[in-house]
């Protein structure tokens, strides 16, 4: 299965520490060896970076790593592939405009035999490539156009997108493996579903989430007479397998978060799953 990880923060930081542990992942610890891609947002819009080759080996991976613009707001996925060629089109994070803004969208785990279903035919969005992902990405926003139609200023409500979002995820969920990331640049959106564990048992958890707060200095005057000032940082970190030796919390199966300037700010869970423990 493909990995996904995603970062959420109140001020534009650097994601190169997190980025070099994934690439690991990325076919020199692991067999996830057929692609990889980055998307950092800028406001609206946001930088995309993808490769169809090995994290680990890549040149383009480890520049990144180190002059990546700061960004608050951050989707990154290593492919193994299951479904389509190893090839750029089947590379996520995928790309569609809407609404006047940037929507970015990865997806872990196979749907199978969801892109034959004709419920799943789009015809304002369609994929470039040839991947189960890529569809459940194009009927995300068929689905998310009856929101975003209208003036390119207007915001739909969040709880709104975190609705629609929870019901695509909902209808994807009986195919397989559903774990996915997205964004529209004003708010992250993590559906959870399960994965292959390491025992080979595909079971949940399917994402974990790291929430952290953090005091940071603001200047570069130290010793001028300028007093330096310190600013609250806040990040939320969501990864398919811990990266950090710190205590990530396992997302619910079916549990979908709306996550903004570094918090989560709302939550989604099916019927039949019970709330989570505040962490």
């Amino acid at each position: 299965m493909c990995e996904l990880f995603a970062m959420s923060s109140r001020l534009p930081t650097s994601v190169g520490l997190s980025l070099e542990r994934l690439a690991r992942h990325g076919g020199a610890e692991g067999p996830h060896k057929d692609g990889w891609g980055i998307a950092l947002y800028e406001g609206r819009d946001a930088f995309l970076f993808r490769e169809p080759a090995a994290a680990s080996d890549s040149e383009l991976e480890r520049f990144i790593q180190r002059h990546a613009p700061p960004s608050s707001l951050v989707l990154a996925h290593i492919r193994m592939a299951t479904h389509g060629d190893i090839s750029l089109r089947n590379t996520q994070p995928f790309m569609r405009e809407l609404g006047g803004r940037t929507h970015v969208f990865a997806h872990n785990g196979d749907l199978d035999g969801m892109d034959k279903q004709q419920a799943f035919y789009t015809r304002r969005f369609r994929p470039v490539g040839d991947t189960d992902s890529e569809v459940a990405f194009c009927c995300l926003l068929e689905r998310l156009a009856r929101l975003w139609d209208g003036p390119c200023e207007r915001l739909p409500a969040l709880s709104a997108r975190l609705e629609a979002v929870a019901a695509s995820a909902a209808e994807l969920r009986p195919f397989g493996p559903a774990n996915l990331l997205y964004s529209d640049g004003d708010a992250l959106f993590v559906h959870a579903h399960r994965r292959t564990q390491g025992d080979g048992e595909i079971r949940p958890p399917g994402l974990h989430v790291l929430e952290r707060t953090c005091h940071e200095p603001h200047g570069g005057l130290q010793g001028e007479g300028v007093r330096l000032t310190t600013v609250d940082q806040a990040l939320t970190l969501v990864a398919s397998l811990p990266l950090t030796s710190e205590p990530w919390r396992p997302l619910d199966e079916g549990e979908v978060l709306a996550i903004r300037d570094g918090h989560i700010v709302d939550r989604h869970l099916p019927r039949d799953v019970g709330r989570p423990q505040e962490s």
